[in-house]
C-alpha cells in the first residue's frame, strides 16, 4: 500500500511539474519541486538553489517568493496540510455511516503519513511552535474542519461547546498520529501479514483504540 501511494504521489507531482507555468504559479511550482526533493533526499537537501534547479528556473527566481529556506519549508508544509485535507475529504465521501467515517478519516491520515514520511515530519516540525497550526484554518476543505464535521455527525459532541469539540478533535487526531508513528515498526510485519496487509492492520488498530467512539462524551459523575 505504501509503495503504491508513494509512486502515485510522485507521479502526480511530476506531472504537475511538467506542465508549463507562468509567473503567477511559479511559487506553486517551486513548492512542488521542494516536495519532490524533500521526499527523495530529505530536508538537508532542500534549499532555494536546489528547488530552482529542480523547477528549471534561474537560481534567483525563488527569492522573489521566499526570502529563505524557512519560508520555503513553511510553504511546503502548508502544501502538505492541503494534501492531507484532500485525502480526508475523499475518505469522508467513501461512506455514509457517521461512525465508519471516523475510521475512514483515521485510515486516510495514516496512509498519508506513511506515503509522505519526510513531508509529514516537516508539517509537524513547522507547526509545533506556532500558536495556531495550519490545519486550524476555518476553510471548508481543511483537515481540521473535516474532522470537526465528521465528529459532529457521528455522535454526542455539541458543536456549540468549543472545548468539548476541541477535545474530541485532538483525541481523534492523536489516535491517528500514534498509529502512523507505530505502523512503520518492522516488529509488526508478521501481524500485518496475518491480518491481510497494512491497511487491515491500521483498521484493526483504530478499531481497538475506539476511534468510532471518540466523539462520545464521557458519562457525567
Amino acid at each position: 500500500m505504501v509503495t503504491v501511494m508513494r509512486e502515485t504521489g510522485n507521479a502526480l507531482a511530476a506531472a504537475e511539474a511538467r506542465r508549463p507555468y507562468h509567473h503567477g504559479n511559479l511559487s506553486h511550482a517551486l513548492v512542488l519541486a521542494g516536495r519532490r526533493i524533500l521526499e527523495a533526499h530529505g530536508p538537508a537537501a532542500l534549499s532555494l538553489r536546489a528547488v530552482a534547479r529542480e523547477a528549471g528556473v534561474s537560481p534567483a527566481a525563488p527569492y522573489h517568493h521566499f526570502k529563505d529556506k524557512g519560508e520555503l519549508l513553511d510553504a511546503v508544509a502548508k502544501e502538505g496540510w492541503h494534501a492531507l485535507g484532500e485525502m480526508i475529504s475523499e475518505a469522508r465521501a467513501r461512506t455514509y455511516c457517521p461512525h465508519e467515517t471516523l475510521t475512514e478519516i483515521g485510515v486516510a491520515y495514516v496512509q498519508f503519513a506513511r506515503a509522505n514520511p519526510a513531508l509529514y515530519r516537516i508539517m509537524y516540525d513547522m507547526a509545533c511552535d506556532r500558536e495556531n497550526m495550519p490545519m486550524d484554518a476555518k476553510t471548508e476543505d481543511s483537515a481540521w474542519t473535516h474532522v470537526a464535521e465528521a465528529i459532529t455527525k457521528a455522535g454526542r459532541v455539541d458543536p456549540t461547546d468549543d472545548r468539548d469539540m476541541q477535545l474530541a478533535q485532538i483525541a481523534l487526531w492523536c489516535a491517528a498520529h500514534g498509529v502512523a508513528e507505530m505502523a512503520a515498526f518492522k516488529e509488526f510485519d508478521g501481524l500485518k501479514a496475518d491480518l491481510g496487509g497494512e491497511e487491515a492492520f491500521v483498521r484493526a488498530l483504530l478499531s481497538r483504540i475506539g476511534v468510532s467512539g471518540l466523539s462520545r462524551r464521557p458519562p457525567a459523575h
